[in-house]
């Protein structure tokens, strides 16, 4: 688990919770209240299989806030990842990241990456200017200098850590088993295609024994060094008016990865997806 490859699956243990709601599509927001509220905080665990072996490697917080943003008010979301201490030796995690979106729309207008992964530095930032149809973007990391660049914002564009929260608004009983969902994500300076697919209700239990009814849906992953590709990242949140995330499970080079609520604080609504 030394070399480049796996590397980079160690960070996917903590990255792959923000990035596993990458099924946005605009066109299917809910007009309900929006299920989550100032104070919410999520947390989650990360487990590696690595030749069938399954070990507790990474922890993932979610955290809401309501503030104000060029005198506008808006959510802001946090999330912080790291590799447990007992995994720091073999490849040490910190991870942090913020996004500022619309209290309403949950349009982003601000989003921060700040990655430390072993000796791995990255840093991110990128500004939504709706009025002039752009985001500005900033990126750094261990082996790049600093730039910036404009990039064209045409269409409706999530950053990883506000997708979490918009795909939790959308109205999933209105979509068909199959659905393919196109989204656009900006991720490292660069606007992604990608596209996930509805898969309907299943009831699964979660590594606490507890059972809940889910949605459950598929994400087409990126091709590289930890992905090979194909519709191998698989999400299950709650059939109830929170939508909270329970498991996600994914494929990668080497072995497979799985992420699972373990709590939450000040959740909005009671957990009726809970099965007796």
């Amino acid at each position: 688990m030394r070399n480049t490859s796996n590397r980079k699956g160690v960070f996917f243990l903590i990255l792959i919770i923000f990035l596993l709601f990458q099924v946005i599509n605009p066109l299917v927001a809910q007009e309900n209240p929006l299920p989550f509220k100032s104070g919410e905080k999520l947390h989650y665990k990360v487990s590696y299989n690595w030749e069938f072996v399954w070990v507790d490697a990474g922890k993932v917080v979610f955290e809401v806030d309501s503030t104000q943003y060029n005198d506008l008010p808006v959510y802001q979301f946090k999330s912080f990842g790291r590799s447990l201490t007992t995994y720091d030796w073999i490849f040490k995690v910190r991870d942090h990241f913020q996004s500022v979106a619309d209290a309403i729309s949950l349009c982003p207008y601000y989003f921060e990456r700040n990655t430390h992964e072993g000796g791995y530095k990255v840093h991110n930032n990128f500004e939504f200017d709706y009025p002039n149809k752009q985001v500005i973007s900033q990126t750094e990391n261990a082996q790049h200098p600093a730039s910036i660049d404009t990039l064209a914002l045409d269409d409706f564009v999530m950053d990883v850590q506000t997708a979490v929260y918009y795909a939790r608004s959308l109205d999933y009983n209105a979509m068909q088993v199959g659905q393919k969902i196109p989204m656009r994500m900006i991720m490292d300076g660069e606007i992604f295609n990608l596209h996930g697919r509805y898969l309907g209700i299943e009831i699964i239990e979660n590594y606490d024994r507890q059972i809940y009814r889910c949605h459950k849906f598929s994400v087409l992953l990126v091709e590289g060094t930890i992905f090979s590709g194909g519709e191998d990242l698989f999400v299950w949140l709650t059939d109830d008016r929170n939508h909270i995330p329970i498991l996600v499970e994914a494929k990668i080079m080497v072995g497979s990865v799985k992420a699972y609520f373990t709590k939450g604080e000040n959740i909005f609504h009671p957990m009726e997806s809970l099965v007796e």
